[in-house]
C-alpha cells in the first residue's frame, strides 16, 4: 500500500511539474539606430505586464519571469524617441530581441512625444494598416492566410466565390496589387495563381515565418513601384541567435515543419516546408477541381559587424490542379465544362544587403523569379479524342531585378533616392479556340524580353514636437517594350502626403499621387495568326491618380476611430476588343488573362468612404469593425457613359474580435457582409450555337447589358476557439475554425448550359445549334477546421 501511494505521489508531482506555468526571460539589446552603437539607461517595458528592464553599459537587458503569450516592448529614454516594437511571441523558450531607437535633436521643454501601436509613416500617413502577430495568428476564419486576414480591413472586398483569396482593394482589380517579402518583390501571394493577375484559394506564405504586414491601400512608398490597387509588405522574422527550435502545425490545408535558429555566431536562419491534403477536403465537400501543392521557404540573415548585414531568403512552390470529374453533379457542370488543368512551379530568390554608415544608410536588393503555368482543357473533359482539346497553354516568366537604396536623416528630414533595373522574359506557346463572330483558332508561340527602368526620391520632414509631417515623392518608369513606353517623362509619378494633429486626441492627414502600372506579360506578349504582337503599338502604362483624405480620433494606445474619403481615376486601361470590356474587370478565376486583343483606351472611377474602429487592451481584446461605402466604375473610351465594374459591391461590412480567457484560451468571431456584386446576362443566342459552346465550354455573355443585373448582398459568420498548452520546454496548441457558421448561401445568377443535343442537326455547321438548359447556382456551407501546433 506504501509502495503504490508513493507512485501516486510520484505520478502527480511529474503531472504538476510538467503541466505547472512555465516562465521565461525576454532579454535583448538596444542600440541606436544610426551608430549602432549600444545605449544604456533605457527603460524597457513589457507592454500590458508590469514588468520591465534597463539596459547597462552593453546596451542589454533582461526581464524575467515573464509568462508565455504575445507581447510588444516599449523603450524610452529622454533624448531619444519612444518606440513601440512589432508583436513578438514568447513561447517555448527566452526571447531575444534588438530595438533600435532614434535620438530626438531637437527636444523641448514641455512638449511630451508619446508612442502608440497604432504606428503612422511619414510617407503613408493614410491607407496603411499594419498587421501584428495576433491577428496573423487567431484571425477567425483566415486559418492564417494573409490575403484572408487583410479582408477583414477598410476597402477590401471578399470573394465568397470559389474559395478563392483574390484582393479586390477599393474597387480596383485582381492585378493591380504588388507584394514584398523583407524588400524583395515576389510575382504573387498565391498557389494556383491566375496568370496575368494575382489570386488564387490558398496562400502561398508560411504564417510561423512572418513577423508583421504593411498593408498599403494607397500612398504607396516610390520604392514600391507598379501597384495602382495595394500594397503587400511582409516583415519576416529573425532567427534566434540562441537556441534551435522546431515547430509542427496541422491547419486547415496542409500540414508544415518550421525551424528556427542560428549558424554559427554572426547568422541566424529561418526555414519551412508545406504539403497540403486540400485535394483530400475538396473531395469531401464534393468541389469540381482537386488542387495540391508544396511548398518551402527560407531566410538566413548574417551579420558580419555592426555596421554590414547580408539577408538572403527564397520561396517556391510546385502546384498540381486535377478535375474532379467523379464531382458531375449539376452544381458542378458549369465549372467542370470550362476549367482546365492547372500545372505550376513557382519561386523568387532574393538578397537584401545595408550597411549602415551613421545617418546613411545604402541597401543593395537583388532577385530572381521565375512562373511556370501550364494548362490544360479538353471539351467534356474527353482526353481520348485529340480534335477535343481545346486549350493547350505553356507560359513562363522571369524577372531579375536589381535595386539601389540610400536613405539619410539630417536632424528633422530624411531624404531617400534610388534606382531599379529590372530584365524580364515571358514565353508562351499557346493553341486556343475562341469565337468570336465565328470559330477561330489561335496557335501561336511568342518570346518577350523587355528591360525595364526606374528612378524615385522621397523627402521627408517631421517639425520638433512631431506634430506635423510632410512627404513629397516622385518616381519615373520606362522600358523598350515599344516606343510609346521608353520615355521616363511619360510615366512621371509624383506624391504628396501631408499630417498634422490638431489636438491631443485629434489628427487630420491627407495624399495625393500619380501611379502607373504596366499591363501583364500575358498581354504584352500576344500574338496574332499573323505572328505579329498585336498590342505592341496600342498599348501604354495604366495610370491611377488618387486622393485620400483621412481624420483620426485616438484614445491613448488602446481605442482608434478613422473616416477616410479616397477617390481613384483610371485612365488607358487596356480594353478587350473581342468582349468589349476592360481587362481589369477580369482576374477572380482560374486560368490566364490578357492574352487577347487589347487597346488601351478605357477609363475608371473608384470613390467612397472608409471607417475604421479598433480597440486594443494588451493581453485581453483585439476587436476591428470597418464600413465601406464605394462606387466602382468604368467606361470604354471618354465617349462612353460610365457603368458599374465588375467590383462595385457598393458596401463591405466587417466585425472581428478575439478576446483571451484565462488558462491560455481565446474566443474570436467574425462577422462580414458585402453588396451584391453586377453581373452580365448570357446571349443565349450565341451561346446556344455549337460551334460557340465547343470553343470555350461554357456560355457567353452579353456584353450590351454588361453588369446591368446584380446579386443579392451576402452575410458569413466565422468562429475561432484557441487552446495552447504550454510545457516545460514545449508547446502544444488546438483551434477550431468554423467558417460559415450560419450556411449561408450564396445566390448566383441561373447559369445557361448545353445539354448536348443538337436540335437542328440537318442545318450547316455554323448554323447547328446546342438544347439549352438553366442550372441554378447557389454556395455556401458550413466548413470546419480543426488545427494543431506543436514546438519544441
Amino acid at each position: 500500500m506504501k509502495r503504490l501511494l508513493s507512485v501516486l505521489l510520484l505520478c502527480h508531482i511529474t503531472i504538476s511539474f510538467l503541466w505547472a506555468q512555465p516562465v521565461h526571460q525576454v532579454k535583448g539589446t538596444v542600440i541606436d539606430k544610426s551608430s549602432r552603437q549600444p545605449l544604456e539607461f533605457i527603460n524597457v517595458m513589457i507592454v500590458g505586464l508590469n514588468k520591465g528592464g534597463v539596459t547597462d553599459a552593453e546596451g542589454k537587458f533582461s526581464i524575467e519571469q515573464v509568462p508565455p503569450g504575445i507581447y510588444r516592448l516599449q523603450a524610452s529614454a529622454i533624448g531619444y524617441k519612444t518606440v513601440i516594437t512589432p508583436e513578438y511571441i514568447l513561447s517555448t523558450r527566452d526571447l531575444h530581441i534588438q530595438i533600435e531607437m532614434e535620438e530626438n535633436q531637437t527636444e523641448l521643454e514641455g512638449v511630451t512625444i508619446t508612442a502608440s501601436p497604432f504606428r503612422r509613416d511619414i510617407e503613408s500617413p493614410v491607407s496603411l494598416r499594419i498587421i501584428g502577430l495576433q491577428e496573423i495568428e487567431k484571425s477567425p476564419g483566415a486559418n492564417r492566410d494573409i490575403s484572408r486576414i487583410v479582408q477583414s480591413y477598410p476597402g477590401v472586398a471578399f470573394s465568397p466565390i470559389g474559395y478563392r483569396n483574390d484582393l479586390i482593394v477599393r474597387g480596383g482589380s485582381p492585378s493591380e496589387n504588388r507584394f514584398y517579402l523583407d524588400g524583395v518583390e515576389i510575382p504573387n501571394i498565391n498557389h494556383f495563381s491566375t496568370q496575368g493577375a494575382s489570386g488564387g484559394p490558398v496562400g502561398i506564405l508560411n504564417a510561423d515565418l512572418i513577423r508583421e504586414v504593411n498593408f498599403y491601400t494607397g500612398a504607396f512608398p516610390t520604392d514600391k513601384g507598379n501597384a495602382l490597387s495595394s500594397v503587400l509588405d511582409f516583415k519576416l522574422r529573425d532567427g534566434d541567435m540562441e537556441r534551435n527550435s522546431v515547430k509542427a502545425t496541422l491547419g486547415a490545408s496542409e500540414v508544415s515543419l518550421a525551424s528556427n535558429g542560428h549558424l554559427g555566431k554572426k547568422t541566424s536562419y529561418l526555414v519551412s516546408v508545406r504539403q497540403s491534403y486540400l485535394q483530400f477536403l475538396f473531395d469531401m465537400l464534393g468541389l469540381p477541381f482537386l488542387p495540391t501543392f508544396t511548398d518551402a521557404q527560407f531566410k538566413l540573415k548574417t551579420r558580419f559587424d555592426a555596421q554590414n548585414e547580408l539577408t538572403v531568403l527564397g520561396l517556391g512552390g510546385i502546384d498540381k490542379m486535377k478535375l474532379n470529374t467523379k464531382a458531375d453533379d449539376e452544381d458542378n457542370e458549369y465549372i467542370l465544362s470550362y476549367l482546365p488543368k492547372i500545372q505550376q512551379e513557382t519561386f523568387t530568390l532574393g538578397t537584401v544587403y545595408r550597411h549602415y554608415a551613421g545617418a546613411h544608410v545604402q541597401s543593395v536588393i537583388a532577385s530572381h523569379s521565375y512562373l511556370n503555368n501550364r494548362n490544360t482543357k479538353y471539351r467534356q473533359n474527353d482526353e481520348s479524342n485529340p480534335d477535343n482539346l481545346t486549350l493547350r497553354l505553356r507560359s513562363t516568366e522571369q524577372n531579375t531585378q536589381f535595386r539601389l537604396e540610400n536613405s539619410s536623416s539630417f536632424r528633422n528630414w530624411k531624404v531617400t533616392v534610388g534606382a531599379n533595373l529590372d530584365y524580364s522574359q515571358y514565353s508562351n506557346t499557346t493553341f486556343q479556340k475562341v469565337y468570336t463572330d465565328h470559330a477561330q483558332t489561335f496557335d501561336y508561340q511568342t518570346y518577350l524580353d523587355i528591360m525595364r527602368w526606374g528612378l524615385f526620391g522621397t523627402i521627408n520632414y517631421t517639425s520638433i514636437d512631431e506634430r506635423f509631417t510632410a512627404s513629397l515623392g516622385l518616381r519615373a518608369d520606362a522600358n523598350n517594350y515599344s516606343a510609346a513606353m521608353k520615355d521616363m517623362t511619360d510615366q512621371l509619378s509624383p506624391r504628396l502626403s501631408l499630417s498634422y494633429q490638431l489636438t491631443e486626441h485629434w489628427s487630420l492627414s491627407g495624399n495625393a499621387g500619380l501611379y502607373y502600372q504596366l499591363p501583364p506579360y500575358t498581354a504584352l506578349g500576344f500574338k496574332n495568326n499573323n505572328g505579329l504582337y498585336a498590342n505592341k503599338y496600342a498599348l501604354r502604362y495604366m495610370q491611377v491618380s488618387q486622393g485620400s483624405i483621412d481624420i483620426n480620433w485616438r484614445k491613448g494606445d488602446t481605442f482608434e476611430v478613422s473616416l477616410e474619403g479616397f477617390y481613384k481615376d483610371y485612365d488607358k486601361i487596356p480594353l478587350s476588343v473581342a468582349d468589349g470590356i476592360p481587362l481589369t474587370c477580369k482576374g477572380n478565376d482560374y486560368g490566364v488573362i490578357g492574352n487577347e486583343l487589347l487597346t488601351s483606351t478605357a477609363q475608371g472611377r473608384s470613390y467612397g468612404a472608409e471607417l475604421l474602429l479598433k480597440w486594443l487592451i494588451a493581453k485581453k481584446l483585439n476587436l476591428a469593425s470597418s464600413f465601406t461605402l464605394f462606387k466602382s466604375e468604368y467606361r470604354n473610351n471618354k465617349e462612353s457613359e460610365y457603368i458599374a465594374s465588375a467590383w462595385d459591391n457598393r458596401f463591405i461590412f466587417n466585425l472581428r474580435g478575439t478576446y483571451n480567457l484565462p488558462r491560455h484560451w481565446s474566443v474570436g468571431m467574425k462577422v462580414s457582409c458585402i453588396g451584391g456584386a453586377p453581373y452580365t446576362p448570357y446571349d443565349a443566342d450565341k451561346s446556344s450555337l455549337v460551334t460557340a459552346w465547343n470553343a470555350q465550354g461554357k456560355p457567353y455573355y452579353d456584353y450590351t447589358r454588361y453588369n446591368e443585373e446584380r446579386l443579392p448582398a451576402f452575410t458569413q459568420v466565422d468562429i475561432r476557439i484557441d487552446k495552447t498548452f504550454y510545457l516545460k520546454r514545449c508547446m502544444l496548441g488546438f483551434y477550431i475554425d468554423l467558417q460559415n457558421i450560419a450556411g449561408s448561401k450564396l445566390k448566383q445568377a441561373d447559369v445557361l448550359m448545353s445539354t448536348g443535343v443538337i436540335k437542328n442537326p440537318d442545318a450547316p455547321i455554323a448554323g447547328q445549334r446546342y438544347v439549352m438548359k438553366s442550372v441554378k447556382q447557389e454556395s455556401g456551407t458550413l466548413l470546419p477546421t480543426l488545427g494543431i501546433t506543436f514546438e519544441y
